[in-house]
């Protein structure tokens, strides 16, 4: 299988609905969970921006979960991204509602503490 981008292999596995040749559905989802856990934060954020403006709910919500825990364990100290991840989290409550408040207070955190560095 080529090494497409993720977010060419997103798009062509979620939003068009695109097989690749005779590999099965179950095969390529694997290659691309293969090609996200190894994919730099830039990556993984373009993807996310990418499928959700072509179609906000595209990939299925155990992939977004995943894409957002490996931008937020790549980018800890980020809180767009946590907001971001805690934003998405949202979406698909109320079971995921506490996890996405951690992210929001961590995010929180953050902005005070680089706040009172500054000042």
């Amino acid at each position: 299988m080529n090494r497409a981008p993720l977010k060419e292999r997103a798009h062509r596995l979620f939003v068009d609905h695109e097989l690749a040749g005779d590999i099965s559905e179950q095969t390529q989802v694997q290659y691309f969970i293969e090609l996200l856990t190894f994919s730099d934060p830039d990556e993984i954020s373009e993807m996310l921006d990418s499928t959700q403006a072509a179609e906000l709910l595209a990939l299925p919500v155990w992939i977004r979960n995943l894409a957002y825990r490996l931008l937020c364990l790549q980018r800890p100290d980020d809180p767009a991204v946590l907001r971001r991840a805690a934003g998405d989290l949202y979406l698909f409550g109320p079971d995921w509602d506490a996890e996405a408040a951690d992210l929001n207070a961590r995010a929180a955190r953050l902005e005070q503490d680089a706040d009172g560095a500054a000042g």
